[in-house]
């Protein structure tokens, strides 16, 4: 977590959001929830937080789940990426109504709606005091946005990768969703999620993580002010670390 002496405006994180959290449950947009998440996130950064953004696209196509259908695995993942540039746009919007300075950045070149990836460009929004969303997952199939979360925030020098997810308020020592009696966890080294296996974040982002000393926070973002208080690095959720 954030030293308490950093001052905030020297802080950088990536936020991970859930596609399925844009939808408030449901297929397609909600666009109330994504006003909300805006407006959060919009608190922080006049605070002098500097947040870069991925999104999920669980809300629009699931490239696994597309598969289990009979669809080639590829095809369904540039579809789910295609997902991802919508809620980009969307949260753009919505930031924009906020008075928040946003630029959207692709993995997969779409010039009329959004910018190339360019690490060093988009470290340079982020320092002017824009808010940076990245869409389209790496631009490759096989590849989570949890993974391509951890990966942008190493490639632009965040200090901490922050998850949110939905319907769970950290990480658990077993399904909170399938086992009652879960615990819910504090603190957690990534050695210990990966030997315990626990799913909340992609194996491979946490040992992305953990094999370069990030820090990653995982916190529900059910509850006022949570996106805000994450931001900020307040205590919440569960701090995962080397």
């Amino acid at each position: 977590m954030t030293d308490q002496n950093t001052p905030q405006a020297d802080r950088r994180v990536l936020l991970k959001l859930s596609g399925e959290a844009f939808g408030g449950g449901k297929i397609g947009l909600n666009p109330d929830v994504v006003r909300g998440i805006a407006e959060q996130i919009a608190v922080a950064v006049g605070q002098g937080i500097q947040v870069a953004i991925v999104v999920g696209g669980g809300n629009f196509f699931r490239g696994a789940e597309l598969q289990e259908q009979g669809m080639d695995r590829s095809r369904a993942d540039y579809m789910g990426m295609l997902g991802t540039v919508m809620n980009c746009l969307a949260l753009q919007d919505f930031l924009e109504h906020a008075g928040v300075d946003t630029r959207v950045q692709t993995a997969i070149t779409m010039g009329q709606v959004a910018e190339a990836y360019i690490p060093r460009r988009a470290i340079r929004h982020l320092e002017k005091g824009r808010v940076v969303i990245f869409g389209a997952g790496a631009g490759m199939p096989f590849f989570s946005t949890d993974t391509v979360s951890a990966q942008r925030a190493l490639e632009i020098k965040c200090d901490e990768v922050l998850i949110a997810k939905n319907g769970v308020d950290g990480v658990y020592d077993s399904d909170p969703r399938t086992n009652p009696e879960a615990v819910k966890l504090e603190r957690v080294t990534y050695e210990q999620a990966i030997q315990q296996n626990l799913k909340v974040v992609d194996a491979a982002a946490f040992s992305l993580c953990r094999e370069n000393h990030l820090p990653m926070l995982v916190f529900g973002m059910e509850g006022a002010g949570n996106v805000t208080r994450a931001l900020l690095g307040e205590p919440i959720g569960t701090v995962v670390h080397a």
